[in-house]
């Protein structure tokens, strides 16, 4: 079963359908998938913009949204009540004019939704740029209890080979403290995944086969991480075929659980992270999943602006999932 499969099937069982808000319905692709997502029933959507409008781009498309709850941020009942909450969470001084004007963009608004318990997670980014979609996030539903930072992850999934790749989507130069983090929120996605985690921090180095602060920094992290959370296997600083062919791990990191059996590799910083999951899914035939946005208190996922409706409908399903973890924990 491919992990989208998986966290489909998740989302059916629910006994409750999880609420996910997309900010941009003036995008044709955004309807699509809404309708798709309406039809089949799994999750409940939610629009945000003006009514008139989208029920005459999805009649002129023979788009079905019947039933599917419409939000405009120019004509909301509650909008009183949303900038109160707004101005409590940006935790800074902002005035009501401030706030009213940062809600009448969709992305704060649809944030809002989820900030205040209207949906279950959000899908944005067709139309925006990620930075549009994530600082909201950050500004108004901040992180999860006991996390100090958000990541992005990739699933990398070929056949029955699956794998969490983190961080490919936010930190651009991760201090250890960030590079532990980011460890654990993806072995939590793992979890999700249904991989039994065991983490690798990755480095040009294995076990001070060379030296330097680059070297350094992810042997500290993996140090704080086995610190914190022993229960998970952990180990680093390694090199990727030492992490990946037990061959190798057991030739340069003799005795590691992890070392040859790895399946959540941690980068040392962005630049790699995004190299490697490009070149997996390119080179390798992999199907990359995500970004996965990990440590937030809600779910708020970010489509790329060429995705397609297909991306849409199937990230949609991914927060569900995030959010129906999130309810178990």
């Amino acid at each position: 079963m491919s992990v989208f499969s998986l966290f489909k099937k998740q989302v059916e069982a629910a006994k409750n359908k999880k609420r996910i808000v997309f900010p941009e319905s003036d995008d044709l692709r955004i309807l699509t998938a809404v309708s798709n997502l309406n039809k089949d029933s799994i999750i409940e959507p939610i629009l945000i913009g003006n009514k008139e409008n989208i029920a005459k781009t999805a009649e002129e498309n023979n788009l079905d949204l019947a039933g599917v709850k419409i939000y405009d941020p120019n004509n909301y009942a509650d909008l009183d009540e949303m900038v109160k909450v707004f101005i409590e969470a940006r935790r800074k001084d902002t005035s009501e004019a401030e706030a009213r004007a940062k809600l009448a963009k969709e992305n704060y608004f649809g944030t809002m939704l989820v900030k205040m318990g209207l949906a279950d997670g959000m899908v944005s980014g067709a139309a925006h740029s990620t930075a549009n979609t994530v600082l909201p996030a950050l500004q108004l539903i901040h992180a999860a209890e006991g996390m100090h930072r958000v990541s992005g992850a990739f699933v990398m999934e070929k056949g029955d080979e699956r794998y969490i790749f983190a961080d490919c989507a936010i930190n651009i130069e991760p201090d250890k403290e960030t590079l532990a983090e980011i460890g654990y929120q993806s072995a939590l996605t793992a979890k999700m995944a249904e991989i039994d985690p065991k983490v690798a921090f990755l480095s040009f180095s294995t076990k001070g086969s060379a030296e330097g602060t680059m070297v350094d920094k992810v042997h500290d992290a993996t140090a704080m991480f086995q610190k914190s959370h022993p229960e998970i296997p952990a180990d680093g600083e390694l090199q990727f075929d030492a992490a990946f062919v037990p061959a190798v791990g057991e030739k340069k990191a003799p005795g590691s659980k992890v070392a040859g059996h790895a399946n959540v590799f941690v980068f040392p910083e962005l630049q790699s992270g995004n190299i490697a999951y490009k070149m997996v899914q390119r080179l390798g035939g992999f199907t990359a999943v995500g970004p996965i946005l990990q440590g937030l208190a809600a779910p708020v996922n970010d489509l790329s602006r060429g995705c397609s409706e297909q991306d849409i409908y199937d990230l949609a399903i991914v927060t569900a999932a995030q959010a129906l973890a999130k309810d178990e924990k």
